[in-house]
């Protein structure tokens, strides 16, 4: 008999049947361990957050082209999840519980081994243009999961997947960026990942899903605040 997932008291269906969407997407993932050990998933958000974080259209000057090869070089001008875009979308309200719902954090545990417990969820919109690269680095300290997401709809997008590096930077395998898959992968010293510059014939977005500790600062970017 197959388990379901029950709804809870102020729990909408919607969510109930994301989760649930959420553990088959995680049991059927796929692993290796080329260059680094990480599962590629299909299908990870429901249909309707995907509209949502397709249409979004953030204020001017969150769409970056060359940053310097970092993230955070444009910190103030960063998109997240936070609660004020949850309160006025309510399909990314269910996307973003969806991801913090305890049998979403038990099914990747299950997955890849990692705790998830004491940590708060962090979910970024990324938008690059042209000229996007990303240095070769590892996502270590407080963020204790790492899930990336294309959501780009553009011809060429299948080729705009994150590179996933060697500890000399180079490029040994690129995940997918087909539209709603995922990479997924632990941080640690081996993780190396990145964007190799190459043309982005449009707009390259994606979502950045982040499982992150106590000690994370920016506690404005999370989704439902800080980890207890």
């Amino acid at each position: 008999m197959t388990e379901t997932t029950q709804t809870r008291p102020g729990e909408t269906s919607a969510c109930a049947a994301a989760i649930e969407n959420f553990r088959r997407t995680v049991a059927a993932a796929r692993a290796s361990d080329v260059p680094f050990r990480h599962w590629t998933l299909d299908n990870v958000i429901p249909g309707e957050a995907c509209e949502a974080l397709v249409a979004w259209e953030p204020a001017q000057g969150s769409v970056a082209g060359d940053t310097g090869g970092r993230r955070e070089t444009r910190n103030g001008a960063r998109v997240f999840v936070e609660p004020g875009a949850r309160n006025r979308d309510p399909r990314l309200d269910v996307m973003a519980r969806m991801f913090d719902s305890p049998e979403a954090r038990e099914a990747i545990t299950g997955l890849c081994g990692t705790s998830l417990e004491h940590t708060a969820l962090r979910l970024e919109l990324s938008l690059d243009t042209d000229g996007f690269w990303l240095e070769p680095h590892t996502d270590i300290g407080a963020k204790k999961l790492t899930l990336l997401i294309p959501l780009s709809v553009a011809p060429d997008a299948g080729q705009w997947g994150t590179d996933l590096m060697n500890a000399e930077g180079e490029s040994v395998v690129r995940s997918s960026g087909r539209f709603n898959t995922g990479t997924l992968f632990v941080p640690g010293d081996d993780t190396w990942h990145g964007f190799v510059r190459r043309p982005i014939d449009g707009l390259r977005r994606g979502l950045i899903v982040n499982f992150v500790d106590s000690t994370w600062r920016a506690t404005h970017e999370l989704a439902f605040g800080p980890a207890l």
